[in-house]
């Protein structure tokens, strides 16, 4: 029992090493991940490795091919759109669920954490203290398999979020509509906590799409 123990979380620290490198772009999409050659990296086993590509398979980030192994996967510009329309139900619904539950201290680390963003060093702590703000509104719903849908999709998208953060000033957008959402949670106002959310993911869906797009077209 121990040792398989010890497997899981040899597992789980080679799945946050891959997942890392690929959100920071290290690991490109369409690069074939080589079990061997990450055991051997790693200093493990190829078991707790074949495990971690299964959970980031799980996770959309890896592909499983029968010939080829592991993938990185590459979203396109329609995958990426219905990815924020899963969101936009999920995400309004938890905070359907949440809102009367928010306490002063679950909203004043909300606004710590923005004002945290305000000072963001780069668009890798940008996009994990934008998961913060979102889990931080969401959690009080007490729906923690909700709530790891919702992150696995936040995931899947990150690492396209942070392409394009940089070249298309994004983030004081972001973080105005980041303040509507959470004085609606101050306000207790379900109507326009859901339109702020649903706006929120629709402006960041359509940036996104055309900006994949658009590098599509130049890439043909």
């Amino acid at each position: 029992m121990e040792q398989l123990k010890h497997r899981k979380t040899t597992a789980a620290i080679a799945a946050d090493i891959l997942r890392t490198s690929i959100l920071k772009g290290q690991l490109k999409a369409g690069e074939q991940l080589i079990q061997a050659d990450i055991a051997r990296e790693f200093g493990m086993s190829r078991i707790p490795v074949r495990e971690a590509l299964k959970q980031l398979e799980a996770e959309g980030l890896v592909k499983q091919y029968p010939n080829k192994g592991a993938v990185i996967s590459e979203l396109n510009a329609s995958e990426v759109q219905e990815i924020y329309e899963i969101r936009s139900f999920l995400e309004t619904g938890a905070i359907k669920l949440s809102i009367m539950n928010l306490k002063e201290e679950d909203l004043k680390r909300a606004e710590n954490i923005l004002i945290e963003i305000d000072n963001a060093p780069d668009a890798n702590k940008w996009l994990e203290l934008n998961w913060d703000f979102h889990s931080s509104l969401y959690l009080p719903a007490n729906r923690p398999r909700l709530l790891s849908i919702i992150k696995n999709l936040h995931t899947n998208v990150a690492r396209y979020i942070r392409i394009y953060l940089d070249l298309m000033n994004f983030e004081k957008k972001s973080q105005e509509e980041h303040y509507k959402i959470l004085n609606a949670c101050r306000q207790k106002d379900v109507e326009k906590a859901v339109d702020s959310i649903n706006q929120h993911l629709k402006n960041a869906s359509s940036t996104l799409v055309s900006y994949l797009n658009k590098r599509n077209e130049q890439n043909r």
